[in-house]
């Protein structure tokens, strides 16, 4: 018998890879199932990317690279960043990283210790909240309301504040509600962040996906908020590369060597013809992105209405991201039980709102990264159920 690290027991895990493997025992077994759980894009990686990949493998970008990573593909995304936020990026702000996850783990591995607190949003990507009590901090809930489209009310995260809170993680577009924090309350946001003192992790990975009018804003567009921020950005979302394992932070100039020693210390590096591909996908056609987003649209709007029609759910439209999060407390079920009832009794695989959060019982996340006629078939099976 051989005794684990006390912190293992305060690492969560993201369940929808836990709702996928029971979706795919279920199909082993001939179960018809539609996939709703996982947060992917199901469209194929552009094809200029591919061919990026394989010319960076034939040219011989097989060795071990820098580990903040390739020189070329900082730049690349320097330019980028400057484009999106309107002010100028310094490539050596920037550390590549296989996936965005290691943004969020290295910059909370960074900061928090025991006696620390880190306020996070809930419902929210669950890592966040797994990270900080990995690191021994205290994880604080901001609850995001239905009533509020989804945002915090301000004054109630100006209460969470005390002396001991270091770090504040926002996230918009938002996963899994589908909601964008509004201009004016991004800014009193910042006005909090400066006033506290405090270091904002600001998390953008799905700031190309936005719906009708709306267009991406940083909370680093704000003074006082660049020497504070950590953006985490990545490749998954907006250009379908999830299996590629490609993300990037834009770090303010105190951590970017303590983040790079991580990856040092962790990764070595990034998978260098990766991120050689990922220059094409930075400055090749963005035609794909806006085609992707062209049928999500159809998807959301067909899911949100499907979602509404059925006995004892209610869907508020989302404003960015793939996802929709409606209110099932209607039915009478409980999160979990509307969760299992979905995969069991209708072949639907869809999450939990408990997946995300104390705050998101009474919902559940349905990603519609899937076709049409899937989607609808979806509808149909949860309306049999209900």
């Amino acid at each position: 018998m051989f005794d684990l690290a006390k912190r293992q027991s305060n690492l969560g895990t993201e369940t929808a890879f836990e709702v996928l493997a029971k979706a795919k025992e279920l199909e082993r077994q001939g179960k018809s199932i539609i996939h709703l759980e996982i947060g992917e894009p199901d469209f194929d990686t552009p094809q200029h990317i591919i061919d990026a990949a394989k010319k960076a493998l034939d040219d011989g970008y097989t060795h071990y690279g820098p580990s903040a990573g390739q020189i070329e593909l900082r730049e690349s995304i320097a330019r980028h960043q400057s484009k999106r936020q309107g002010y100028d990026v310094n490539p050596e702000n920037i550390v590549v990283t296989p996936g965005a996850k290691p943004i969020m783990s290295f910059s909370i591995m960074a900061l928090i210790e025991s006696g620390v607190e880190a306020i996070y949003p809930n419902p929210g990507f669950p890592i966040y909240q797994s990270m900080i009590e990995y690191m021994g901090g205290t994880s604080v809930p901001m609850k995001l309301e239905e009533s509020n489209g989804y945002n915090a009310d301000i004054n109630a995260l100006e209460n969470l504040i005390t002396d001991r809170t270091k770090l504040l993680i926002i996230n918009s577009p938002n996963n899994p509600c589908g909601s964008v924090i509004p201009e004016p309350d991004l800014e009193k946001i910042a006005n909090i962040a400066v006033k506290n003192n405090l270091i904002v992790l600001s998390d953008e990975i799905y700031k190309d996906m936005y719906y009708g009018d709306y267009d991406h804003v940083s909370i680093t567009k704000f003074p006082g908020m660049r020497e504070r921020t950590i953006i985490l950005d990545g490749f998954s979302k907006s250009y379908a590369m999830t299996g590629w394992r490609l993300g990037y932070g834009v770090f303010p100039d105190f951590l970017v060597d303590e983040v790079t020693r991580l990856m040092t210390n962790i990764n070595s590096c990034t998978s260098v013809f990766s991120q050689m591909a990922a220059i094409s996908a930075l400055e090749g056609s963005q035609d794909s992105v806006l085609e992707m987003m062209k049928e999500f649209t159809f998807r959301r709007d067909l899911v949100v209405e499907g979602l509404n029609s059925l006995n004892g759910v209610t869907c508020q439209i989302p404003k960015g991201a793939f996802y929709a999060f409606p209110n099932i407390s209607g039915t009478g079920m409980t999160s979990k039980e509307f969760e299992n009832a979905a995969l069991y009794d209708a072949g639907v695989a869809l999450l939990s709102g408990t997946s995300f959060g104390e705050f998101g019982d009474n919902y559940v996340r349905v990603s519609f990264a899937n076709s049409r006629e899937n989607l609808s078939e979806a509808i149909n099976r949860l309306r049999k159920i209900l």
